[in-house]
């Protein structure tokens, strides 16, 4: 069984054409945590220059793609709609993920809310998820910002976590 699991949500050419806060950060960050999961779960967005095996769609080469990984692509903003991800989990027993990627305001951000209230135990990493520049609010206010929201979201007895990397990275060493 997975303990260590890490799902990486849209990371990819087509999404990050647009430029996104702290992108080398944020890539370098994604692969500490993938580096160290048991099982990596990368989420795709399909849609006009997402097309499936397009370059558009295809991950960005900054990431390492362990050879387990696991793949899933979505249509929506939710990760779990109308897609194999809450089967996936199920199949491999895994209750609890540390969740990462972009767009923080959009499917990060839906993903985690969907998936709490499915009655996964989500992990955000705080500082491996990014997106870009908004009309009234800069990408960086827009990181902040959600995660203060997800760390008070009200879910009793399923709380959103929001920790950084590097805690997240100490509590999966070996004791």
């Amino acid at each position: 069984m997975a303990n260590r699991v890490v799902v990486v949500v849209d990371m990819q050419n087509g999404v990050l054409a647009t430029p996104r806060f702290d992108r080398a950060g944020r890539c370098e960050r994604i692969n500490q945590l993938t580096a160290a999961a048991d099982q990596v779960i990368f989420i795709q967005h399909v849609g006009p220059g997402l097309e499936v095996d397009s370059v558009g769609w295809a991950i960005v080469p900054e990431l390492q793609q362990p050879a387990n990984g696991i793949f899933i692509n979505k249509t929506a903003c939710d990760s779990f709609w109308q897609t194999d991800l809450a089967a996936q989990l199920d199949q491999l027993g895994i209750k609890n993920f540390v969740i990462c990627g972009c767009a923080t305001d959009y499917c990060v951000d839906t993903t985690i809310k969907v998936g709490a209230s499915l009655g996964y135990h989500i992990t955000v990493a705080a500082d491996a998820h990014t997106t870009a520049d908004r009309t009234y609010v800069s990408a960086q206010q827009q990181i902040n910002q959600h995660n203060e929201v997800w760390a008070d979201l009200i879910m009793p007895g399923n709380p959103v976590l929001v920790r950084e990397t590097e805690a997240l990275l100490r509590e999966w060493r070996p004791h």
